[in-house]
């Protein structure tokens, strides 16, 4: 459900924003930009039109005027459904974004956002995203430092050899780490990529 097919026209999006301005810029330039998209004002009818349209992607507002995004993304997920999410948030509080990630979702885009990078994220998600029981749609990675070794495609992580059970916040984070060893990396950076 979750591959990108190579033509845009066939990758449903659903804007589900209660705020009628960003809703309008968010379907527009996404219309523009190739996408079939859909829009949704509340938590209710997002659940709705999910079940309905199975779009390959939720860009989904936090605060919404019913139930907020984190509450939308934890009800998919118990229902099983694995569509990915990329919050919409005016909340900036690293909490928030733990608590986004930690409900289920993707990624996060704090508002004011600017188009391109939402444009970018959602490019990048399908990239990150397998689809249960096909390929990968990336090469498998493993990375290594010392005896600590990361399998991306398997998502485990081995150290001297022992399995070390982490939460899917704590992978990305050590992937990240992983990806750029010898680095100094700010915290706005880690926020901006776990």
């Amino acid at each position: 459900m979750t591959e990108q097919p190579a033509d845009r026209a066939h990758y449903r999006l659903l804007v589900v924003e209660d705020e009628p301005s960003i809703r309008t810029l968010l379907e527009s330039t996404l219309r523009l930009t190739g996408y079939e998209v859909s829009a949704a004002e509340t938590g209710q009818s997002a659940l709705v039109e999910i079940q309905r349209r199975e779009p390959h992607l939720v860009l989904l507002d936090v605060m919404l005027p019913d139930l907020d995004g984190f509450e939308v993304t934890q009800r998919l997920r118990a229902a099983g459904n694995d569509v990915p999410v990329l919050f919409l948030t005016a909340r900036i509080d690293i909490d928030d974004r733990i608590k986004g990630l930690s409900s289920g979702g993707d990624d996060c885009v704090t508002k004011p956002f600017h188009i391109d990078e939402v444009l970018l994220r959602i490019e990048a998600i399908p990239r990150r995203t397998v689809v249960q029981g096909s390929e990968p749609l990336i090469a498998e990675t493993v990375l290594r430092y010392a005896d600590l070794e990361l399998d991306e495609s398997a998502h485990e992580v081995h150290r001297a050899g022992h399995y070390v059970p982490l939460s899917p916040t704590e992978f990305k984070l050590l992937a990240y780490l992983l990806a750029n060893p010898g680095r100094v990396l700010t915290r706005a950076q880690i926020l901006d990529h776990v």
